[in-house]
């Protein structure tokens, strides 16, 4: 398998990046004019787009400020080096930081490049993911539980906040389903690849004979719906509460606290147990519903266009093999970007900053591809 390089975005496109930061910060000041008006305040729909919108580009113009600045410093590096002695302290001391001066401007020259992309306006949302048990029955729920672990570590180590939501416990331990929500900065951006079909190859504990079963479970990574994205009307929804079931402690399990909600015009049924108020478990319960209900309009959206790159939300890419965790081996190998690494005991607690940088860059090569 070869190994698939972020850095070598840097050298398959060469972009002229001087134009796009004069524009960022042309559009961050037009922006930040534009939010101070009062008709842009009264409506929530639009100031929220463009609130957005102005974080965004005021990121941008300030990394653009940055690399230029980096770009002169390189420049005046250059120019003492070629103008003193060899051995000169100068000359010396601008050899030594040259090096670290090119490495920063590489790194401001990929966060730009993206930047050039029409931004996906989910990238900036918090997310709620599904890990659903698929083939291989209890070891199937017991990798449920091993990628529960791996985001809440991963999501830790981002500074993100995880809050759970539903819950399905199997019987020999870990879940048949769950759910759970986070919330940060880039979520969607960096988890949305995690959508699919994620298999792992080991011994299962309860073997004898210590054969090697392949099971599967499906990972499902939906953006947060706001209000405004999706209008559901109270009559098309039938709430019922019972009370919650399995662990959780006496007053989760005596009162009526468990909430299910079906969307009729949809079919769609949503539920949620996992905390001890009615109430809130109403309003878990509405935030997956909204996301479910986004995803869903994104899809059909997505539909319309077939000669466009399918995004990784859509429904299509759930019944492909995306990852196979191989655990005699000690191989962690991402099909889409041919991608494999021996390092399957750290990935699984939440190390997995290589491949999701390396699908980050990735979608950038292949989205810069689409705009040439």
């Amino acid at each position: 398998m070869k190994r698939f390089s972020p850095a070598g975005v840097l050298c398959l496109w060469s972009v002229n990046l001087l134009p796009h930061i004069e524009q960022f910060c042309k559009r961050r000041d037009e922006l930040e004019s534009a939010l101070s008006t009062p008709d842009v305040a009264s409506d929530n729909k639009q100031f929220l787009e463009l609130t957005r919108e102005y974080s965004q580009m005021k990121k941008l113009a300030e990394l653009g400020e940055r690399y230029l600045k980096l770009l002169a410093d390189i420049n005046a590096s250059r120019q003492l080096i070629q103008a003193e002695p060899a051995d000169s302290e100068l000359a010396e001391l601008a050899r030594e930081e040259l090096p670290g001066l090119e490495a920063e401007q590489a790194g401001l020259g990929l966060e730009l490049q993206y930047g050039i992309i029409p931004p996906n306006p989910s990238d900036s949302r918090d997310t709620i993911v599904e890990i659903r048990a698929g083939a291989g029955g209890a070891e199937s729920a017991l990798f449920c539980a091993d990628l529960h672990r791996m985001y809440a570590r991963y999501a830790e180590s981002q500074g993100w906040k995880v809050q759970s939501m539903d819950a399905s416990v199997s019987d020999l331990g870990g879940f048949k389903e769950v759910i759970f929500g986070i919330k940060g900065q880039d979520v969607f951006k960096k988890l949305k690849f995690e959508s699919g079909v994620h298999r792992v190859q080991r011994v299962p504990a309860t073997e004898t004979q210590g054969r090697v079963h392949t099971s599967t479970v499906t990972v499902a990574v939906l953006p947060e719906a706001e209000d405004v994205d999706i209008d559901i009307r109270p009559d098309d929804l039938e709430i019922n509460v019972c009370r919650a079931s399995g662990p959780g402690g006496q007053g989760v399990n005596t009162t009526d606290s468990a909430v299910q909600i079906q969307h009729k015009p949809s079919g769609m049924i949503v539920r949620c147990m996992d905390g001890r108020s009615q109430q809130k478990n109403k309003e878990q319960a509405m935030k997956v519903l909204r996301s479910r209900l986004l995803e869903q309009k994104i899809a059909e959206e997505h539909a319309k266009y077939a000669a466009e790159r399918k995004s990784q939300i859509g429904t299509g890419e759930r019944n492909e093999r995306i990852r196979t965790y191989n655990f005699s081996q000690n191989r962690v190998t991402d099909h889409r970007i041919d991608l494999t690494l021996y390092n399957l005991p750290t990935f699984i607690e939440g190390q997995i900053d290589e491949v999701v940088s390396a699908l980050l860059a990735n979608d950038l090569k292949e989205r810069l591809a689409a705009l040439e």
